[in-house]
């Protein structure tokens, strides 16, 4: 199988992705400053991306309050929230542009230092976070939330994206004693990453299917699923596998490979 690549990756887009951490860590920086803070109610309303994401909700908050998604493309500069992300912070869907810089604006002024240094080592060093902070809403009030946020990279190991969710922990949980409240809010964080950690190997997997089999999008999650379906494996294990042999690690399994070797046009064949 060849080298595992992002559909569309070019010389220049490579050069735009490595410049793109030192734009957020610039954005950082500027809203660590509290008099260059945007008031919510200042921030000029536009009209949001129009495409959803797949569902991200953990098992572990599923009864509580829905966690809100985002999505930030360090390559274009372009940034998505859900509609419960904005509700969150008490915006209506679309009334603003999603950006780090609104993110931060609504941390509170004691927590915006932490969650901002945490935001900008995940998109320059790849590190994946959970931070609890407060959250101050458009109409001043505050919520407990948890932010969790996971880097996704290329194949050089470029950080490309952030995605992650932000949920409402104080209204997600029972009051408990203070040992049960730690292991409660850590099987939440472990569940958080763990979701997200499988989304992220399936949207690498679909990648390296696009470019192998010249397909789109679905047709590449659907031939993950195919090949779920028929070798007994989770789609997750089969895209793990799937980028294991792109990136010369081992050797696709038996199985799996057969089906891709069916599935591939005549002049693309799998090794």
């Amino acid at each position: 199988m060849g080298p595992m690549g992002r559909r569309g990756s070019s010389s220049g887009s490579a050069a735009t992705a490595g410049a793109s951490p030192a734009r957020l860590q610039r954005s950082v920086d500027v809203m660590s400053s509290t008099s260059a803070l945007p008031r919510p109610a200042d921030v000029p309303a536009t009209r949001g991306p129009g495409r959803v994401r797949r569902s991200l909700t953990p098992r572990g908050v599923a009864a509580g309050p829905v966690p809100g998604r985002f999505r930030g493309d360090l390559v274009t500069g372009t940034w998505w929230w859900s509609a419960e992300l904005y509700a969150l912070h008490g915006l209506s869907a679309g009334s603003a542009e999603p950006s780090v810089q609104l993110l931060l604006a609504h941390v509170h002024a004691e927590d915006r230092p932490t969650v901002g240094e945490a935001l900008a080592a995940a998109g320059t060093s790849g590190v994946a976070f959970a931070r609890e902070h407060r959250v101050v809403r458009a109409d001043g009030q505050q919520r407990t939330a948890l932010l969790v946020c996971e880097p996704e990279t290329d194949a050089t190991g470029s950080v490309t994206a952030l995605t992650g969710l932000l949920v409402e922990v104080a209204a997600a949980r029972p009051v408990a004693p203070d040992d049960e409240h730690v292991r409660s809010l850590q099987n939440e964080v472990e569940q958080l990453r763990s979701a997200m950690a499988s989304r992220a190997s399936i949207e690498q997997a679909k990648g390296i299917l696009m470019l192998l089999m010249s397909c789109g999008d679905q047709v590449a999650f659907d031939l993950l699923a195919h090949i779920s379906s028929h070798t007994h494996r989770k789609v997750r294990d089969v895209a793990v596998a799937i980028i294991a042999s792109a990136s010369g690690n081992r050797s696709l399994p038996d199985d799996v490979r057969e089906i891709l070797h069916d599935a591939s046009p005549p002049s693309r064949t799998t090794s």
